[in-house]
């Protein structure tokens, strides 16, 4: 209960020793070991329970220890094991094949590969599996429309994927498609590109089963880590990380979920661990700065991201991120300068992409700095590049309806804004505050109630709601919504909703 994972797992593992017969005991230290990394004590544990009784991130501990000792057939066997917990087996296919690319079978690597069912969990990292088994047999030109396709659906995988890529690339003597692979690779890209020419890898090659069975169990984990709700899956990245311990993408992912628990400290020590030089290390910083201001260790954030953004070589992501760090600190003023640099570095590196996003950026932290001009000018700025871009759209019609501007214009581009991006609790939330203000409560309601649905825990949507339930006259409904926001609520939201639940609505603590 106070956070001692380690010495809570051999606590209760003297205990299971001590009575072999309480199972009970053992699969509670087990999930204890898992939790904290200890994975020999989990090792340990897994071998004296029995299978039908093990956990799903148990019985892939014991598969990843038989791929660890080079016998893949006992790993596919723990996959297959009966058990109350769930059926692996799904993941053998991409151990057959890994296992055949080892013994340089790779067209019977590729065979299996081909037989991967549409549905199948694996069946998403089936592209980029080939093209790793291709760049290892040297069949460069057939492996890269493999690794456009598994970079372009990559999400937040893509960084650790491209540099992965270029390193196999690179290695079977293809210097040109490794340099093709990091285009467009963002704020990282000048520095992979560099480490390209001097012909010097990132250390992010995926070219063995070990290597290959780590990375798919951290994909999977980053699936399930963004499902609402879902157990962080702690215990399943611990062991891609004993699979692959340098793989600092895992690190970073452990590192979030552990923070989600509650475990900041641990999560910090970890990234801690993550060389200075690390390919990854602007992830690990971002991680890094993003825990310490959610815990407002506001000095020791700064700390890091000034430290990097001071450097000679700082580049697009380091000046963002201490946009970020001083826009948690409420600086805005100066937070808007530091997006207003970074945005200065995309221009000169051509960085396209990343343009948008910083524009959105400065707007936030200049708006909040009572520069609404500015802001709108940036916004502007940020549409002239993607005029269908549906978080710009929102924000720039929602500012314009809290400064009573082009109110028309602005409701239609929220409106564009929910239609490009329906599922967006907050955007649906802005339409429906956007009726509000033009008077149409009851629209406003079926809106409202639409957001809170996708996202009953957003205080914002249920303070918009209680204030539109309130107008039309149904008071107790709107007691319960306001209820709801003081849930999660913070700061300016929490003092409006407390006095809403005392005096009702008023002018003074009406939603801005």
């Amino acid at each position: 209960m106070a956070g001692e994972h380690a010495r809570a797992a051999a606590l209760l593992a003297s205990l299971a020793a001590a009575d072999p017969g309480q199972s009970d005991l053992a699969q509670k230290a087990l999930a204890e070991a898992l939790g904290a990394g200890e994975m020999d004590l989990a090792l340990s544990l897994a071998r004296s329970i029995p299978s039908a009784k093990l956990t799903s991130e148990a019985r892939l501990l014991l598969a990843g220890e038989e791929i660890r000792r080079r016998r893949p057939d006992q790993a596919v066997r723990w996959l297959a094991a009966n058990s109350e917990n769930g059926d692996l087996s799904f993941l053998t296919p991409m151990i057959t094949a890994w296992s055949a690319a080892d013994r340089g079978d790779i067209a019977n690597a590729l065979a299996t590969l081909d037989q991967v069912p549409a549905g199948s969990l694996l069946a998403s990292l089936v592209p980029e599996q080939r093209a790793f088994i291709l760049i290892k047999a040297r069949r460069t030109a057939e492996a890269e429309p493999l690794a456009r396709q598994a970079v372009g659906a990559a999400g937040g995988r893509e960084d650790r994927l491209r540099l992965a890529f270029a390193d196999g690339f690179l290695g079977a003597g293809d210097k040109q498609r490794a340099l093709m692979i990091i285009e467009g690779m963002g704020a990282g890209e000048a520095a992979a590109r560099q480490r390209i020419m001097a012909g010097t890898s990132s250390g992010e090659v995926i070219d063995s089963l070990p290597k290959a069975y780590a990375d798919a169990l951290g994909a999977l984990a980053a699936d399930i880590a963004r499902l609402p709700r879902a157990v962080p899956p702690v215990g399943l990245v611990q062991v891609a990380r004993y699979l692959n311990p340098q793989d600092s993408a895992n690190t970073a992912l452990l590192a979030l979920l552990l923070s989600s628990e509650n475990r900041d400290e641990e999560a910090l020590a970890l990234l801690r661990s993550v060389s200075a030089d690390d390919p990854l290390i602007s992830r690990i910083r971002d991680v890094q700065t993003r825990i310490l201001t959610g815990a407002k260790t506001y000095d020791e954030a700064y700390r890091i991201a000034a430290t990097a953004a001071a450097s000679p070589t700082a580049d697009v992501s380091d000046y963002s991120r201490l946009g970020d760090v001083l826009e948690a600190m409420k600086r805005h003023g100066a937070a808007a300068d530091a997006y207003g640099r970074a945005i200065s570095i995309a221009q000169a590196q051509q960085l396209k992409s990343e343009l948008w996003t910083l524009y959105l950026l400065r707007a936030s932290a200049l708006e909040d700095a009572g520069r609404w001009p500015e802001a709108k000018a940036a916004l502007q700025q940020g549409l002239a590049l993607q005029p269908d871009q549906p978080l710009l759209l929102n924000f720039m019609g929602y500012a314009q309806l809290e400064h009573h501007e082009n109110l028309d214009s602005a409701e239609a581009m929220i409106r564009k804004a929910s239609e490009l991006a329906p599922d967006d609790a907050s955007i649906t939330d802005s339409l429906g505050w956007a009726e509000f203000k033009r008077g149409k409560v009851d629209e406003a309601i079926a809106t409202l109630q639409r957001a809170a649905e996708k996202d009953p825990d957003q205080a914002e949507i249920q303070e918009h709601l209680g204030d539109a339930l309130y107008r039309s006259g149904r008071r107790l409904e709107a007691r319960f919504a306001w209820n709801a926001a003081l849930v999660t609520a913070e700061d300016d939201i929490a003092s409006r909703v407390k006095a809403k639940l005392v005096s009702g609505l008023t002018l003074a603590n009406a939603a801005p």
